[in-house]
């Protein structure tokens, strides 16, 4: 019997290799604080949304399946960086090198920052790729009623807040409660997630052209019926 060959979407893994390079270079810019008047920053706000793009167009063109394994494809390459950054970090530099403390700065992130790190970006990118798949669900049932691009935004959005918010939710407290004031933590979350949502409304004219050019390139548009939402059942796409 024939072995069915099945088609690899060049698309597809074009997305999941910049998925992981943002998640790279996220890890990379928190290292640097920023200060916008009263709102306080880090760097990697610059490029961490863009996973969450990333996300909701995956989730949007091939289903919730493919996004279950780009995350936990990026969360397995995010691991090895910062498992290979802290141990070049242990290693004793040559005499004659004096970059040390920099390279401490950044790569010798604690553990205790790391581990928050990676249990919000886990849940809160499971929570943006579910919210993004029921809500396409039940848009299907009045998509001749409605607009396309005000049908998608809604749900980039709406994803966009639920799963940042989880992911602030969770990594503020375990990374950084009892450095900084617990009184602050909660205003210092809402920014976060605010500004963050806004850097999502703002490119989504851009979103919504990818995600429509990718349907027709790719000739898929899954609706995740029937769906198995087992976030460790990697392999099932």
């Amino acid at each position: 019997m024939e072995q069915e060959k099945r088609k690899v979407s060049v698309l597809f893994m074009l997305f999941g290799t910049l998925f992981c390079v943002c998640l790279i270079t996220a890890n990379v810019l928190e290292t640097k604080q920023l200060s916008f008047g009263p709102i306080n920053l880090t760097a990697g706000v610059i490029v961490f949304p863009v996973s969450y793009i990333i996300n909701d167009v995956v989730c949007e063109v091939w289903g919730y399946a493919r996004t279950r394994m780009l995350i936990w494809m990026g969360f397995a390459m995010n691991f090895f960086f910062v498992i290979m950054g802290a141990i070049a970090d242990w290693i004793p530099g040559a005499p004659y090198w004096h970059g040390d403390e920099g390279f401490h700065v950044i790569f010798g992130l604690a553990p205790r920052i790391a581990a928050a790190s990676f249990i919000a970006f886990i849940a809160g990118s499971f929570i943006n790729a579910y919210v993004m798949s029921r809500m396409k669900l039940t848009s299907r049932q009045h998509r001749e009623k409605q607009n396309y691009a005000k049908s998608f935004s809604t749900r980039a959005v709406l994803s966009t807040i639920f799963g940042e918010a989880t992911d602030s939710v969770i990594f503020f407290p375990l990374a950084l409660g009892g450095v900084i004031p617990w009184e602050e933590m909660p205003s210092l979350m809402i920014s976060q997630v605010m500004l963050k949502t806004m850097y999502e409304i703002l490119v989504l004219p851009v979103t919504i052209r990818v995600v429509e050019y990718t349907k027709k390139r790719d000739h898929e548009d899954v609706y995740d019926e029937d769906i198995n939402y087992n976030i460790f059942n990697i392999l099932k796409i």
